[in-house]
C-alpha cells in the first residue's frame, strides 16, 4: 500500500513553503524568556475541581495521564468510568480540540503473557487548540553519531543543516518504562519516565509558559517543569502527591541553580496568579 503521506496536502504545502524560503507559523520564535523564577501550584484535589479553576486559554500545554480503572489504588476505582471521564473531557475541550498527532510510546520491558501478545506500547494523543499550535522540533531532535550522519548526508534530498542538529524522533518513541529498582522511582505505581514527559514538554511548550497536569500521579510533570523552566499547575486526588514530589525534588537538589529558581504555591487563590496568562500562538 502506498504511503498516504506522499499525497498529504499539508506536507506538500510545507515543502513548498520551505523551498520558497518561508517558515510555518509553528517555527517562529516564542516570547523571549526572562530571569524570573518559575511558579508551581501543587494541590491534592479532584480533577474537576482543578479544571474548573482554570480560565480558558490560559495554559500552553495540558498533560493528561488518567487512571486506568483497574483498581491499582483507591484513586483508580470508578464505578461509572465512562461518565466520569466525559465530565473532565468536556472541561478539557475548552482548551484543546484539534488532534495534531498520535504518538506511539513503545518499550522493551513489561509484563509477560501466555494467552495474548504481551503489551509493549501505549498511545499518546496530542491535541491542539488551533492549527497554529506551538511545536519546537529542534528541542527534541535525536543526534546522529558520526558514521550515521555521514550516511544520511549522502542523501541529497535531506537538508545538511537539519541533519547536523539531529533528526526528527518520529511519532514512535522508544523509551524504556521504569524498572522497579530505577533511581527515578518515588513510590507511585504508574510513574512515567522523566525522559518521556520531558520530550513532550520541551517540544510542545516554551520556557515560562504554563503546563497543566490534573492527574499528576508521581509529580514528575512538576519536576520536569522545574528543570526546563516552565510554570506548572499539578493536582491529584491522591494525598501522597506532596510526598512523591518531595522525593523528586530531593533528586534534583544540588544540581546548579534549580533549588533557588522556583517556588511552590500552596495557597488556593489561583485565579489571579501570574500563571494564568494568554497562551502564545505561533
Amino acid at each position: 500500500m502506498a504511503n498516504r503521506s506522499h499525497r498529504n496536502t499539508g506536507h506538500i504545502g510545507m515543502n513548498r513553503l520551505r523551498k520558497s524560503g518561508g517558515v510555518h507559523s509553528s517555527a517562529r520564535a516564542a516570547p523571549a524568556p526572562s530571569s524570573e523564577v518559575t511558579s508551581h501550584i501543587v494541590a491534592v484535589a479532584d480533577c474537576l475541581e482543578t479544571l474548573r479553576r482554570i480560565p480558558s486559554g490560559s495554559v500552553q500545554l495540558v498533560i493528561c495521564d488518567p487512571p486506568y480503572n483497574i483498581n491499582l489504588a483507591a484513586w483508580d476505582d470508578h464505578a461509572h468510568y465512562v461518565d466520569w471521564a466525559g465530565k473532565w473531557l468536556s472541561e478539557v475541550e475548552r482548551v484543546l480540540m484539534l488532534l495534531a498527532n498520535l504518538i506511539i510510546w513503545t518499550y522493551p520491558n513489561g509484563i509477560s503473557a501466555q494467552r495474548f501478545f504481551a503489551n509493549r506500547h501505549e498511545e499518546i494523543a496530542w491535541f491542539a487548540r488551533t492549527p497554529k499550535y506551538y511545536f519546537d522540533l529542534d528541542a527534541v531532535r535525536e543526534k546522529l553519531d558520526a558514521p550515521r550522519l555521514e550516511i544520511y548526508k549522502r542523501d541529497k534530498r535531506l537538508n545538511p543543516e537539519s541533519l547536523d542538529k539531529g533528526i526528527n524522533p518520529t511519532n514512535v518513541w522508544r523509551i524504556p518504562r521504569l524498572n522497579g529498582n530505577s533511581k527515578e522511582r518515588v513510590g507511585h505505581p504508574t510513574q512515567k519516565p522523566r525522559e518521556l514527559i520531558e520530550r513532550i514538554i520541551r517540544s510542545l511548550s516554551y520556557p515560562e509558559s504554563t503546563v497543566l497536569d490534573f492527574f499528576a500521579g508521581s509529580g514528575v510533570t512538576t519536576r520536569v517543569a522545574i528543570e526546563t523552566r516552565r510554570h506548572s499547575i499539578c493536582s491529584d486526588v491522591d494525598e501522597a502527591l506532596p510526598t512523591f514530589l518531595r522525593r523528586h525534588l530531593d533528586q534534583i537538589s544540588g544540581r546548579g541553580p534549580l533549588a533557588s529558581d522556583y517556588v511552590l504555591i500552596e495557597h488556593q487563590d489561583w485565579s489571579s496568579h501570574q500563571l494564568f496568562r494568554a497562551v502564545y500562538e505561533a
